[in-house]
């Protein structure tokens, strides 16, 4: 496996598929990427020479994109100026609830967690 931005990228997949393994390199920047480093998008990362992968590697660490243990601090730094302003967003976070919006009744599983059952919990009815 070859390493490029601190990330072993598979041999076996074409250039542009391969580095998008790499955190914050999707479809377009690796086209982009690919295309300032001169290769052919059709190459696997396995038959490329040693030049070739030089000039990746120079284009994706040093052409000024955000990318992995960057882009990440980054983020979380967002999220923390968010929750230290105490702005909507910034509790959203805080909670763990959804973020943007969605309904909160139903669903958003994958952010509040597993269901919690709450016990005792009747219903009165009224004759």
């Amino acid at each position: 496996m070859a390493r490029v931005g601190g990330v072993d990228i598979p041999n076996d997949k074409k250039v542009p598929f391969s580095i998008r393994y790499i955190y914050g390199i999707g479809p377009t920047l690796a086209a982009e990427i690919v295309d300032k480093a001169n290769l052919d998008p059709n190459t696997k990362v396995g038959d490329m020479n040693e030049a070739e992968l030089s000039r990746l590697r120079d284009v994706v660490e040093r052409g000024g994109y955000l990318i992995e243990g960057d882009l990440k601090r980054e983020i979380g730094l967002n999220i923390r100026r968010l929750v230290d302003i105490g702005s909507y967003r910034g509790l959203r976070h805080r909670q763990g609830l959804p973020v943007r919006g969605q309904r909160t009744k139903t669903n958003a599983r994958s952010r509040k967690g597993k269901a919690k059952t709450v016990a005792g919990r009747r219903r009165v009815t009224t004759r």
